[in-house]
């Protein structure tokens, strides 16, 4: 059974620690405010990664994000080879009065184009001045912080481990190619020979006194 007055005595409690806390008055604009890491502020592009697949815009329950594209033919890398078609990207545009920062467009998108951005001064008079376009979303993007470091005992990515394999398999072929070139070098030379004479001459004869008498 609660005691009489205990819920007034807590709820005074409460107030009397509020009233003795030091306020957190901030000077903003004149002070920036220091934000969490991996703040959401806006959404960053990074337009080299995005291939056009549309999922983002596909997947956007607010329907914000506008792509337009056309398709550019690339010639074969190979002779005989086969001529292939890829997406340009013309436009991306985020409508952020629109957006409600779900974060399901960088969730979705498979290619790592999207990034949240710390970034939040974005405010606008006109209303429809906030859809920014690519030029904007990808200036954002040189303000997405680095990734946390891996865990130490975390399993190495997928990526950066194959990355990793094909230059150790390089190296090792470059290491492979100098130690034949280096036998080869060597064969040639032939054995007994020092190195800087030529094996084709005679090694000069010395007169001895009886020869000179």
């Amino acid at each position: 059974m609660p005691i009489p007055g205990s819920g007034l005595a807590k709820g005074l409690a409460v107030t009397l620690r509020t009233m003795t806390k030091r306020s957190h008055t901030a000077q903003y604009p004149e002070v920036q405010p220091e934000l969490p890491p991996r703040s959401r502020g806006v959404i960053g592009l990074f337009e080299e990664n995005c291939t056009v697949c549309m999922l983002c815009a596909r997947e956007c329950p607010d329907w914000c994000i506008y792509i337009d594209s056309h398709k550019e033919t690339v010639p074969a890398s190979t002779p005989g080879g086969r001529e292939r078609s890829r997406n340009v990207l013309d436009r991306f545009a985020i409508d952020f009065s629109l957006c409600m920062y779900c974060g399901i467009c960088i969730e979705v998108c498979p290619f790592d184009a999207l990034f949240w951005s710390p970034e939040f001064e974005y405010a606008e008079t006109d209303i429809h001045e906030l859809t920014h376009e690519r030029d904007k979303l990808r200036e954002w993007m040189w303000t997405v912080p680095a990734p946390p470091a891996l865990d130490p005992a975390a399993e190495e990515p997928k990526e950066i481990a194959a990355a990793r394999k094909a230059v150790e398999k390089a190296e090792a072929a470059a290491a492979a190619a100098a130690a034949a070139e280096a036998a080869a070098r060597a064969a040639d030379t032939g054995p007994g020979t020092e190195a800087g004479t030529d094996p084709g001459t005679e090694p000069p004869t010395t007169a001895t006194p009886e020869g000179d008498a």
